[in-house]
């Protein structure tokens, strides 16, 4: 691992301080899980954007689900 320092505001390092004690963490552990969860947000929002894209390029055909519809048990 590698150390890094960071500048924060003291409201916001009191409320990760209050936060590890409740977890029983420390603020690099719980710092790496925000930051891990941050890109994986950023990840799936970019896929999001790629999926609506996609569909805007090419819309879905009104039977294009339909194929298989009788065949589908519904429960």
């Amino acid at each position: 691992m590698k150390t890094v320092q960071m500048t924060l505001d003291e409201g916001l390092i009191g409320d990760v301080d209050r936060v590890v004690r409740r977890l029983g963490t420390t603020r690099s552990a719980f710092t790496r899980e925000a930051l891990r969860s941050a890109i994986e947000k950023v990840h799936i929002k970019q896929l999001e954007r790629k999926h609506r894209e996609g569909y805007r390029r090419r819309p879905v055909r009104r039977d294009e689900f339909g194929i298989g519809e009788k065949e589908q048990i519904w429960v």
